[in-house]
């Protein structure tokens, strides 16, 4: 059976299809909204009507209001401020909406897909005056599952008369949800406080003196652009290396045999080569692809901190690093293997395809804990990064199979295949013994087992390494090793620099920081031994000295004293009088230990975090389980949320519109944003900016 071209392309158009879709699911944008008054010469006692259009992002849809309230979602509503300059005779108007059965709410339901309209008529009662009021409505996506709450804050000048008016004054919130100037905001404000709803938030800045209040919708902590390039090349690197070892370097002559004597023509082979790389491509991106389609905030959340899947990774890797350090061989059931690789003998881009296939296959042994690791370190609730993951895995992966394919010549100055594949492969042994602890040590910092703290961390970590180290000098022999008569300059310098590791571990089992490996260690508030009374000695305790909520189980690093429950640390920056620096973390949060280790113990932060804020640490997977009377349901999911940690994480998603962690928010008394939240950065001077811009907007107030 033959492909052709086009007909590949009908396959793979799906695959990518649903890739853009999650791409976009990943970066939500509100609806843009413009509010306007009809008609343009208004007079004083007439009516007029306010005009509510929306620009709705793709994949999206707006509920209306014409449909039973009591179903289940939240209709559009208008909600008018206080005001004698206009009066609101009739309810709100939907134009033109779609309509549909939901099964999930056994009812009919109105929405609007593309563009949406709302009028609201209005009566005109002064000669000049602004319209003010908020619009509260509800935007869902049926790809994702996802519905977010949304309240756009809307001020409309104008000017009538009794033969004329003079104009109107449109205002359009650059895709934001919030309030456009610091007057309406105060209000607004105090009535969003009240209801508890999403996204109260302004953003203050001083210009020439005088305060003024910038849109702000952006809730995308600075930095976090930055970690998901950062997995994008760890991911790469990691395709890079999965072509070194035993199951796929002697894949590359079967390659170059394989396109030999095929093509007819020079183009035809180069067609060739390009579509085996794009399909090895393709089927590596259909498994991130498989694994984003399931993830969503809760459940990227139980896979990255409960203790059953914790657990079952911790054994996996270590059932990899058993295998790959010869103590048995993990292959697929060879029948499987021979059907798709019988497939690949038929020819055609069919075969090409199933030639790419086999290829994954046949290196699934190999390249199965690398690209584990991968789609397990993706877990974070983000849809986008097991995609971009596995594609720049699959990308290294690709690349050379394409150039050899295309020039078979090279292959004459490939290395021969021999005893170091065996010897990268018990490295990679080695480096799988050691992140399996990693797993075990999240589960047991959420759980607080007490039984893998920081230095007993360590110790394993020490060992695994100084025995890697020993290997690579030949002095360990492992099961397929072949006779080592002397080692090789650069099998020596990657043993020196092994044992240099090793030696830079030893001061951390008694209380040193190791800076370069905070974000895999369990936190410094963990070390059971220490020389001195080092950075983790110190507890974290409230600046008066008082019993502080859940401070029994959880604690701040660097000795900041600091609250765990929102209102208590609220209470606490009003009595105070300092702005309340929020750090939404997590137990299993590798980026926040770095951010901790790393920027948060210099001397210009931590003495900033100390005096000019009050802190409250709101880890997100914290499973304590409340008492049954602080249970709620979320507006979020409709799930109700038990324990502090769920609550945690429902509180950054329905008010930040984010569920990545790191992330710092600052807010005044008010609860309002003084400054843009922040992510994981690791720039010391960023961060001392963020923390003086938001004490200075503070003090300004």
């Amino acid at each position: 059976m033959t492909f052709s071209a086009q007909k590949i392309g009908k396959l793979l158009l799906p695959v990518f299809l649903l890739i853009s879709s999650i791409a976009q699911a990943q970066m939500v944008k509100p609806p843009k909204w413009t509010f306007s008054l009809e008609p343009k010469e208004l007079q004083v006692g007439e009516k007029a009507t306010l005009v509510m259009e929306a620009e709705i992002p793709m994949g999206w849809y707006v509920y209306s209001n014409d449909f039973d309230k009591d179903l289940g979602p939240l209709l559009t509503e208008f909600v008018p401020a206080e005001s004698g300059d206009f009066a609101v005779p009739s309810t709100l108007k939907a134009i033109n909406p779609k309509k549909k059965y939901e099964e999930i709410w056994k009812g009919d339901v109105t929405y609007f897909i593309g563009k949406g309209r709302f009028e609201q008529a209005i009566t005109i009662q002064s000669t000049s005056g602004v319209v003010k009021g908020s619009l509260e409505y509800q935007m869902c996506s049926d790809l994702t599952g996802q519905c977010i709450n949304y309240e756009e804050a809307i001020e409309v000048k104008f000017i009538a008369k009794a033969a004329s008016a003079i104009s109107t004054q449109t205002i359009i919130t650059s895709e934001s949800q919030n309030i456009t100037n610091q007057q309406n905001s105060d209000s607004v404000a105090s009535k969003v406080a009240e209801q508890d709803s999403e996204f109260p938030f302004i953003l203050a800045e001083t210009e020439n003196e005088t305060t003024q209040t910038e849109i702000v919708q952006d809730f995308r902590a600075e930095g976090e652009s930055e970690s998901l390039w950062g997995f994008i090349v760890l991911a790469f690197l990691a395709g890079l290396a999965a072509l070194v070892t035993p199951c796929v370097f002697p894949m590359i002559p079967m390659t170059v045999s394989f396109f030999t004597g095929r093509s007819k023509s020079r183009v035809q082979g180069i067609r060739q080569a390009f579509i085996y790389g794009i399909s090895i491509i393709a089927i590596y991106t259909v498994a991130g692809t498989a694994v984003a389609a399931i993830q969503g905030p809760e459940f990227a959340n139980w896979l990255a901190t409960h203790w059953i899947p914790n657990v079952f990774f911790f054994g996996i890797f270590i059932f990899f690093a058993l295998a790959f350090l010869g103590m048995f061989e993990l292959n697929l059931p060879s029948s499987f293997v021979n059907k798709i690789d019988a497939k690949a003998e038929k020819g055609g881009l069919g075969g090409v395809f199933f030639m790419a296939f086999t290829l994954v296959l046949v290196s699934f042994s190999c390249t199965g804990p690398i690209v584990g690791s991968i789609l397990i370190s993706s877990a974070g609730g983000e849809l986008i990064k097991p995609v971009l993951g596995m594609f720049a895995f699959g990308l290294a992966f690709a690349i050379p199979f394409t150039l050899f394919a295309i020039f078979p010549g090279w292959m004459q100055r490939l290395p021969k295949s021999g005893g170091w594949l065996n010897s990268v492969k018990v490295v990679l042994g080695f480096l799988e013994l050691a992140l399996a602890f990693k797993f075990l040590s999240i589960a047991d910092q959420v759980y607080h087992w007490g039984i893998l703290d920081r230095d007993i961390f360590l110790a394993i970590w020490i060992v695994i390494f100084s025995a890697l180290g020993l290997y690579l000098l030949g002095k360990i022999k492992l099961p397929h090793d072949s006779k080592l008569e002397y080692i090789g300059v650069p099998r020596l310098l990657l043993a020196l620099l092994t044992f240099v590791f090793v030696v830079h571990m030893i001061p951390g089992l008694w209380g040193a920081p190791l800076k370069l490996l905070s974000g895999y260690l369990p936190p410094i508030t963990t070390q059971q031994f220490k020389l001195t009374g080092g950075v983790g000695s110190e507890e974290s305790i409230s600046r008066s000295g008082e019993v502080v909520k859940y401070g029994d189980r959880l604690k701040i690093p660097h000795g900041i004293p600091g609250y765990f429950d929102y209102a208590e640390a609220l209470a606490a920056a009003k009595k105070a009088n300092k702005p309340l620096l929020i750090d939404f973390t997590g137990h299993g949060c590798v980026n926040c230990r770095k951010m901790e280790e790393n920027v948060w113990s210099d001397p210009q932060v931590l003495a900033r975090l100390k005096n000019d804020f009050v802190m409250v640490a709101l880890y997100i997977d914290e499973r304590l389980e409340l008492p049954e009377s602080e249970w709620y349901t979320s507006s979020y999911d409709g799930k109700v949320k038990k324990t502090l940690g769920k609550q945690n994480a429902d509180f950054q998603i329905t008010r930040f519109n984010n569920n990545a962690q790191p992330y710092y928010v600052i807010l005044d008394h008010n609860e309002q944003l003084v400054a843009k939240p922040q992510g994981y950065n690791t720039d010391i001077a960023s961060f001392v900016e963020f923390l003086d811009g938001a004490k200075r907007i503070f003090n300004e107030q």
